[in-house]
């Protein structure tokens, strides 16, 4: 599949959380967008705690000279639980510095339907394997609000995904070689940027739609895109609950032999729920 195809669902996603929000904010009365006090969405600080089911897809490539790894086709990795954290300080009336966590930590035994290598080491087609694949992300970063009126925001973000992410896998190796375990690290530093809106749907109860965009392209490195969005309901002045999909979040970090990189393609999309704490 091309990287075109690829991008087609995530390119799709930001045009219709653009158009969504665009079309809202048009709608407000003038003299709701005029407001600048009592904002339906006023904090200082804010945290997101999320439930996400990831359906976990791509591949890891131990070295350059070898055939990457397919996460589903090869290992047999599928849906599981995990969470995501976010923390947000906005310390003026449009700007906000925030750290966001995500912890993607997942096992899977297969049989394996074709001969695979990965850093130097053989399975053979036919063998029982044990795959782990251990992701962790820290985002600090910092948002300004370009619109901010009484029922949302239109902001830019700026942040640096750092991922630390590891692939293990263990089995018998070669002809009756006996059990190995080949294992490859990667620590990649992502800078990303992106917009993130929220829109306030209703007086009371107060429901919103919210989401944000981000990506980064790096040439012969590689690159992220991800997109989120979800319906939300305020259920008093300090806590909300809201659902919806991860759409996309895909990082691609090319094979490079010089540095002894791994190559790493990772997709994570699903659904998510979560509850937001704001003060």
């Amino acid at each position: 599949m091309s990287s075109e195809a690829r991008n087609r669902p995530l390119l799709k996603s930001f045009r219709t959380a653009t158009f969504v929000f665009s079309f809202l904010l048009l709608a407000l009365p003038v003299r709701l967008r005029a407001q600048q006090s009592s904002d339906f969405d006023e904090y200082k600080l804010r945290l997101d705690t999320y439930w996400f089911y990831s359906n976990p897809g791509g591949s890891v490539q131990g070295s350059s000279d070898e055939v990457p790894v397919d996460f589903q086709k090869d290992l047999g990795f599928n849906g599981y639980s995990t969470f995501a954290v976010r923390a947000d300080w906005k310390f003026t009336h449009k700007n906000h510095f925030y750290v966001a966590l995500s912890l993607f930590n997942t096992s899977r035994e297969t049989i394996l339907d074709r001969t695979i290598t990965f850093r130097g080491q053989t399975f053979e087609v036919g063998t029982s394997v044990r795959s782990d694949l251990h992701a962790f992300l820290v985002a600090p970063g910092y948002q300004y609000d370009i619109i901010r009126r009484k029922r949302g925001h239109l902001g830019i973000g700026v942040q640096v995904d750092l991922f630390d992410t590891s692939a293990k896998i263990t089995g018998a190796a070669g002809e009756g070689g006996g059990v190995v375990s080949a294992k490859g690290s990667l620590l990649a530093p992502i800078p990303v940027a992106g917009p993130d809106y929220r829109i306030y749907l209703t007086n009371s109860p107060r429901v919103f739609l919210a989401g944000n965009v981000y990506g980064m392209y790096f040439f012969g490195y590689g690159n992220f895109v991800s997109t989120t969005d979800v319906l939300g309901v305020t259920l008093n002045k300090h806590i909300s609950l809201s659902a919806g999909y991860q759409l996309g979040s895909r990082l691609v970090v090319n094979n490079s032999a010089s540095a002894n990189r791994i190559g790493l393609r990772l997709t994570q999309q699903g659904a998510i729920a979560g509850a937001e704490f704001s003060f």
